[in-house]
């Protein structure tokens, strides 16, 4: 089973950038799905973003969309987060899973990483 990392994550002010990374430990399979995932303190686990590994289709939800950027780069079996315009909101532990649907749903992905922190001051 593969097996994720999530690195990048920091602190930064509000409006700043950070970019995400998730690695997989080796080919991801052209059927599956990245998806990346943030979880706030006292707060579920929440959809971000995804990415088809084949296609390239994305989708992302309403409170990132125009701000953050996934994308991927097959031969290095990584999927990265770009995120601009950083809210503090925005400040959750950010995970990557590996799914097999085009769902926003965190119980359709697995091989969870250990996911990286961001924090945005106001």
């Amino acid at each position: 089973q593969v097996q994720l990392v999530e690195s990048g994550g920091g602190s930064v002010q509000a409006g700043g950038s950070l970019r995400l990374s998730c690695a997989a430990s080796y080919r991801i399979l052209s059927s599956s799905v990245i998806g990346w995932f943030r979880q706030a303190p006292g707060k579920e686990r929440e959809f971000v973003a995804l990415i088809r590994w084949s296609s390239g289709t994305t989708l992302y939800s309403d409170s990132v969309k125009g701000r953050f950027t996934i994308s991927k780069i097959n031969a290095e079996n990584t999927a990265y987060l770009q995120m601009n315009v950083l809210k503090p909101e925005d400040t959750a532990v950010y995970y990557c899973g590996v799914g097999s649907q085009y769902s926003s749903a965190v119980r359709d992905y697995r091989s969870w990483g250990p996911g990286t922190q961001v924090t945005v001051a106001s």
